[in-house]
């Protein structure tokens, strides 16, 4: 695993890191976006245009955030790696952590 999406992306999904990531590793869920942990190869170009800071480096993710790790591998458990997410769309779904919070807003 290289980098993770972590909480600020919830209900967000701007999507200006699918735009710059090179091997198409991030996916969209429901409500969040989540990178591929065996696709990502760690180029880091998604970090600096996430608008709320949201993308971390593994070892840089925020502790209040940690759990998001787990949910970035585990959201791929069924889909496995299909090598690119704009082959698959928009997956119907979200890692149970992220389906379990309540809606964010901006205020």
């Amino acid at each position: 695993m290289t980098y993770v999406i972590a909480e600020p992306c919830v209900d967000l999904l701007d999507k200006a890191c699918i735009e710059e990531c090179p091997v198409d590793c991030i996916y969209e869920g429901q409500r969040m976006l989540y990178i591929h942990p065996d696709e990502c190869v760690d180029c880091g170009a998604c970090e600096p245009v996430c608008p709320v800071e949201a993308i971390f480096y593994e070892d840089d993710l925020p502790d209040q955030w940690s759990g998001f790790y787990k949910a970035n591998v585990e959201f791929f458990d069924e889909l496995g790696s299909p090598g690119g997410a704009s082959k698959t769309g928009k997956i119907e779904g979200d890692h149970p952590l992220v389906a379990a919070l309540p809606p964010q807003s901006e205020d």
